[in-house]
């Protein structure tokens, strides 16, 4: 049955064969000079893969005895990935090849990179699951470091490396402890093992575990590294950072919970709740003191995890159904907001400083009301998609018992909102500078930037379709 298992993971090698391909003929032809051809074949081949992902897939299969998990859950999570991935990398071609850092093995990594996400959330086995992450992390270390005549740059990869190496040793004792007390990898099996409730050993296991799972999505308190490295990294990797990773890493915490541990919820309920509120208190508060638009994202980043966990925390199908439905718009803000920050610059030199956007609404008046929609959606203001996404994990939170976290979350938002709308005054009510940032923006930037505005607020009517397949992606995960 090997080709049937093939034929399971299929995308994933057509991608592997491609990365590698492209590895070998750019090292032996002209190398950097297909950066820009690779970059935008690379992104063409993401949406491909994800329209066939999106409507080719049906039903349920497994692959190499459990291993790997092909369902609607999956499919989701891997086209949101591979578009999100697509969106990001052509985005940031012009700004990368106007500063000499777009190297051949820029989208070659951001291909194999998505691969092991594509890995991570069709797992079915702790194996499985940690070569995906790896095969992730391995990739992001390099590109957060890019920018190699950068401290800061450099600075950034370092940080994410030695962290994320305590974090891989945190999760791989996790799944030690997890092996040994239920004596299989497969969480077919440790789902077995705890129908008559949770060793203290199969515990601590889920405790690390989960403390590997709350890094890779930066949720405090492991969210140490996601500053440093939302300012340190180019612009369009930190971008790459914010979307699609993000959206593969709460998609395997969700799969591990629900697959293996799914008849223990109440062993597991609270350590994400408690998780969701520090993340959503230390994100929304840490965010009001910063200067740097992009340390700013890094701590908003923060606080929208904690309010895609508190849907997880449910512990229902209808809390991953509102996570699904939370991270895909959250995606979509992130990939307008960061496409107007790549349109930043005085002089032809990025710019990140806040303060810079002082009465910016009279220089490029189009693009400040399409930043102000997606600032206003990033806060949750309704009529905005944002607000319809927090409604969603409220309302899940309520569903499963946690109502005390639900006004936390209120709370949270109220905090937040106010350094979005500190943005909204720059633009539109700051001091007026002679230093006004230069009006430019790449048609790929204009366009992403305004049709994600488009979708904040379009979107209010129906989801595009999103919440049908966020509930069938749910209930096989979760029933």
């Amino acid at each position: 049955m090997i080709s049937a298992d093939l034929d399971t993971i299929l995308p994933e090698i057509i991608l592997s064969v491609y990365a590698m391909g492209a590895l070998l003929l750019a090292v032996y032809t002209s190398k950097d000079r297909m950066a820009g051809t690779l970059t935008w074949t690379t992104g063409g081949l993401f949406l491909v893969l994800a329209l066939w992902i999106g409507f080719a897939g049906q039903g349920t299969t497994t692959a190499f005895g459990g291993m790997i998990v092909d369902d609607a859950y999956a499919r989701f999570a891997k086209v949101v990935i591979l578009a999100s991935a697509a969106a990001v990398l052509v985005m940031g071609e012009s700004y990368m090849a106007r500063r000499d850092l777009l190297r051949f093995e820029y989208p070659i990594l951001i291909a194999l990179a998505v691969v092991g996400m594509m890995i991570m959330v069709s797992a079915g086995d702790l194996m499985a699951l940690y070569m995906g992450l790896e095969l992730q992390s391995l990739a992001l270390y390099v590109v957060a470091a890019l920018r190699r005549d950068s401290a800061k740059s450099t600075e950034a990869g370092l940080k994410y490396f030695v962290l994320g190496a305590l974090s891989s040793g945190l999760l791989l004792y996790g799944a030690s402890l997890t092996y040994g007390y239920a004596g299989t990898t497969l969480f077919s099996g440790i789902i077995e093992a705890t129908s008559d409730g949770v060793s203290l050993g199969l515990l601590f296991g889920l405790v690390f575990l989960i403390a590997g799972f709350a890094f890779k999505v930066s949720a405090a308190p492991f969210h140490m590294w996601t500053p440093d490295v939302y300012e340190g990294a180019p612009t369009p990797v930190t971008a790459f950072f914010a979307t699609a990773p993000k959206m593969a890493a709460m998609g395997l915490f969700a799969r591990v919970v629900h697959d293996a541990f799914g008849g223990t919820v109440g062993d597991w309920q609270q350590i994400v709740a408690f998780l969701a509120v520090i993340s959503m208190f230390l994100g929304g508060i840490a965010a009001i003191g910063q200067t740097d638009i992009k340390r700013l994202m890094a701590y908003s980043s923060i606080a929208h995890m904690g309010f895609a966990l508190m849907g997880l925390a449910a512990g229902t199908a209808f809390g991953v159904q509102a996570m699904l439905i939370y991270m895909t718009i959250y995606i979509a803000m992130n990939i307008g907001t960061f496409a107007f920050i790549l349109t930043m610059e005085k002089d032809g030199r990025p710019v990140t400083d806040i303060a810079a956007l002082n009465m910016y609404s009279r220089v490029e008046p189009g693009k400040a009301l399409a930043m102000l929609v997606l600032l206003f959606s990033l806060a949750g203001v309704p009529p905005m998609l944002g607000f319809f996404g927090k409604l969603y994990v409220l309302r899940a939170a309520v569903d499963g018992g946690l109502a005390w976290l639900a006004v936390l979350g209120v709370l949270a938002s109220v905090i937040g909102a106010f350094y979005y709308l500190r943005i909204v005054y720059y633009m539109y009510f700051g001091t007026p500078t002679e230093d006004a940032l230069d009006r430019n923006a790449s048609p790929v930037l204009w366009s992403l930037l305004m049709g994600s505005a488009v979708v904040m607020v379009v979107g209010i009517v129906n989801l595009f379709g999103v919440e049908p397949i966020a509930q069938a992606a749910a209930r096989a995960l979760a029933g």
